[in-house]
């Protein structure tokens, strides 16, 4: 539904040369594209193509007069140069990756044989080579400082225990994260939805978030267990929090090398300031409300044990998310319909320009100002918005925040799963029933169409249904990493532990040295995938080398 877009001006035919009029455009492969022919006389049309175009083809739209009179023409597609394999890089380097992990592999095989072991005792300092041989790519019979104890444990004991699936579910969300970030080797599926829809890029935020909300439950039933009282676990929440927001701030108006900051054009929402603001929330719910001698609920409803003692925290999140959609629906945007939630500009056929999220641009730009948001949205690109627009604005922090809520109910499935038998284990499946039933929801307010639906998928937005399919998805995913890393101990988590255990470290880092060497460098041919998502992948890479050796010297940076 975008309005059409003027493309190019064909000029007439010269008939004593016989030379044709041309035209020579270049169009977008991401999607499917309708080109619209019109007469300069009389402004009528006169023929009408819909084609997806491929990457680096060449293509000729040859127009021919079939009565003057009429004006009729008709209009062949002529495939000049087809499109190249834009996706042959992807699958070179994840052979690439694999013949690493093989020799990887390969080499922890040889030094379970004991000639080889003596050798290489003989050759490198006995330390080090005991640090070879119970590295992180070890196997599940091998008891190391990352797998864990397999033997089941009672709360108490298990809460002293650091939970490797958590580290690794955050790492690959942050690995991920600085592949995007980076570039994604220029392909439109790494790059973030222009509008409505999902792409991989437009998973790591959400499952960042929702990583955290499990962290906060353990984190802060540790500290209570431990004997802090909740003065002092709340002082700390809010210095994180603080922290947080305050190196937001700093991280999203780079001014290294330009003088001193312009606080006229400060843009004030951002990652970490999101961040900062949901781990405050969810965390003094859950103080509020936690218990340092949480056990087995006794009430009537066993299998509900991990909602009806909540029940007050559920209650607050129905009436945020209450909040939200009746700002999203109900607030009056001046020039601009009740409840539009589309992208402006050129979409809705150019009837709202100026109206770019809805409500949740209207707020921002009434409560922060037009300058302190972000000015290069993604619908900057598709749809030709010229408001700014911050996808990380104030609105969609409401929905956030269920995000991190819902991530707080995991460590509430596992402990059904590790510390109680099999007879109140029905938990885990009540809560595996709650996780199924977001994808059900999803489904329903999408219509399982991009969109069509009620409310439909949008990262920019940060719909409730944006948050129902990505929770979804983030339960599937940490339960895999979980039963692999912490119940079977098939898989230590590496290498995407490490990342995962310094993540505010690699996160900034990665932003601050993001146009630095040996992060970037001039490329020969800028419009090459190849060129592209090799710098992006060395440069992903570098950072998980350098999380590694931190993570080898004890190094973590924490809040």
């Amino acid at each position: 539904q975008c309005l059409y877009q003027f493309l190019a001006f064909v000029p007439p035919s010269n008939e004593r040369l016989r030379k044709p009029g041309t035209a020579s455009v270049m169009v977008d492969t991401q999607h499917p594209l309708t080109l619209l022919l019109n007469s300069s006389v009389g402004d009528t049309d006169l023929c009408k193509v819909q084609y997806h175009f491929g990457e680096f083809g060449n293509y000729s739209l040859v127009v021919k007069t079939l009565s003057t009179s009429t004006q009729t023409v008709s209009c062949d597609l002529i495939i000049n140069e087809g499109p190249i394999n834009s996706y042959l890089p992807i699958l070179f380097a994840f052979l690439v990756y694999m013949g690493i992990l093989a020799i990887l592999i390969a080499g922890r095989l040889l030094m379970k044989i004991d000639p080889v072991r003596n050798w290489v005792y003989k050759k490198l300092n006995p330390r080090a080579t005991d640090r070879m041989i119970n590295s992180e790519l070890g196997s599940p019979n091998t008891t190391d400082s990352i797998n864990c104890d397999p033997s089941p444990h009672p709360w108490s004991s298990a809460s002293r225990r650091r939970l490797h699936s958590l580290d690794t579910f955050r790492g690959l969300s942050l690995v991920i994260m600085v592949f995007v970030n980076y570039g994604g080797g220029k392909y439109w599926f790494f790059k973030h939805e222009s509008w409505n829809g999902l792409t991989v890029a437009d998973l790591v935020f959400p499952w960042f978030v929702f990583i955290m909300g499990t962290s906060i439950a353990l984190a802060l039933g540790s500290m209570l267990r431990w004997g802090s009282s909740k003065w002092k676990v709340l002082r700390k929440i809010l210095w994180r929090t603080f922290v947080l927001i305050l190196l937001g701030i700093i991280v999203v108006n780079p001014n290294y090398c330009l003088g001193p900051l312009s606080w006229d054009n400060l843009r004030i929402p951002g990652v970490l300031q999101r961040l900062g603001f949901t781990y405050l929330v969810v965390a003094a719910l859950e103080l509020l409300f936690t218990r340092a001698d949480s056990g087995t609920w006794e009430g009537r409803f066993p299998a509900l044990q991990d909602i009806l003692p909540y029940w007050p925290q559920w209650l607050f999140i129905l009436v945020l998310e209450a909040i939200w959609l009746c700002l999203t629906f109900l607030l009056p945007v001046p020039d601009c319909p009740r409840g539009y939630i589309g992208p402006g500009g050129i979409g809705d056929f150019g009837k709202y320009p100026n109206c770019t999220g809805g409500a949740a641009g209207y707020i921002d730009r009434l409560l922060l100002g037009e300058k302190h948001m972000y000015q290069h949205p993604s619908s900057g690109v598709t749809y030709q918005t010229t408001m700014p627009y911050d996808p990380e604005g104030i609105l969609g922090t409401i929905n956030s925040i269920v995000m991190a809520f819902l991530g707080l109910q995991v460590p509430l499935f596992l402990s059904a799963c590790i510390l109680y038998n099999s007879e109140t284990c029905c938990s885990y499946y009540i809560n595996f029933t709650n996780f199924l039933f977001q994808g059900i929801i999803s489904a329903i307010l999408t219509k399982c169409s991009k969109e069509e639906g009620f409310i439909p998928i949008n990262k920019n937005l940060w719909s409730i249904s944006y948050v129902t399919t990505t929770s979804c998805f983030a339960f599937t995913l940490l339960l895999l990493i979980y039963y692999l890393v912490d119940v079977k101990k098939w898989w230590s988590g590496a290498p995407f532990l490490y990342p995962g255990m310094n993540s505010i470290l690699v996160y900034i880092g990665h932003q601050v040295f993001a146009n630095y060497f040996p992060f970037k460098w001039k490329m020969q041919d800028s419009q090459s995938h190849a060129e592209h998502l090799t710098q992006n992948l060395i440069a992903t890479t570098l950072w998980v080398v350098i999380s590694y050796i931190l993570y080898r010297r004890r190094i973590f940076w924490k809040i």
